[in-house]
Parts: structure tokens; sequence; C-alpha cells
């Protein structure tokens, strides 16, 4: 991902606010705002072969500062309405964990609104595992919500 992928990746995070089941955030930050809160390794875009647009994107971000917690990372992941449905996600799930994983990180969570059922299928196929249901964890449109945290462990990072 790089900042010529700017854009279309804020289009698909406007399109997943939009929908209501994707985050708690209401409105889509600057691409600097986004950049400084990105992994710089860790960030990736799917691009379509034949035209060039973005399909997807993934990021993560540290979870904490504090040194214990050094190999944990939290990751969003993001689909075009249009490409769903074609692997995108489990593709930009994959090179992720590779890349964190080759950085030594060993535990990649998540949360998950527990209506996104096409996202905690994903991650269940990308080896992840439901740790609990975070009840009424936070507010949208005056509404609680909860959220499904899931996790991967590495089985190569020790």
């Amino acid at each position: 991902m790089r900042a010529e992928h700017a854009d279309e990746v804020l289009d698909i995070y406007r399109v997943g606010i939009d929908e209501g089941d994707a985050t708690f955030e209401t409105e889509v930050p600057s691409w600097a705002e986004f950049d400084s809160t990105k992994l710089p390794g860790h960030r990736f875009v799917a691009v379509d072969g034949e035209g060039g647009a973005v399909l997807g994107w993934i990021a993560g971000s540290r979870v904490s500062p504090r040194r214990a917690y050094a190999g944990v990372v939290e990751h969003s992941v993001y689909v075009h309405p249009a490409a769903r449905g074609r692997g995108v996600a489990l593709a930009l799930l994959k090179a992720f964990i590779e890349s964190t994983e080759a950085a030594g990180v060993w535990t990649v969570q998540s949360g998950i609104f527990p209506e996104n059922t096409a996202s905690l299928a994903l991650h269940r196929r990308a080896g992840f595992r439901v740790i609990g249901t975070r009840e009424r964890v936070g507010r949208l449109h005056g509404r609680w919500r909860d959220v499904v945290l899931v996790e991967r462990r590495s089985p190569v990072v020790d």
C-alpha cells in the first residue's frame, strides 16, 4: 500500500463505514492520519490485474507500545463490494500473516461485529479463533455494539 493508492483505499474504507458493520469509526480519516497509524511493513492492497483498480486492502497497527506486546498486532481488512466473494480478503490476510510472521509477530488479532458473519467466516478459514465477545463495548450511532475478538497465534514464531 502506497500513497498512490490513498484515494481508492479511503473510498473502500468509506464504504465499510457507511455499511455500518465494519468499524466504530464514523468518518474517513485523512491519508496522513491513516498512514501514520498503520505499520509500514504490514499493509497491502489487492489490485485488479486488468485495470489496476484497488479491490481491497489490509493494514495493521500496534496493540500497545508496551514491550511485552511487541509481537501483537491488530488488523483491518476491507474489500470493495464489487470484489467480494472472489478470495480477495483471504489473499490479503495471507499476505499480512506472512509479513507479520517474518517480522516476529506472534499474535494477530481483530475485533469484529457479530453481524459481520462474512468477516468471521473469513478469519476462521485463515486460522483465527474466537477469544470471546466484548459485550456493549462501544456505541455506534447511539446503539451499543458487541465485538467478537479473534486472534491467530503464529505456529512459527515462538
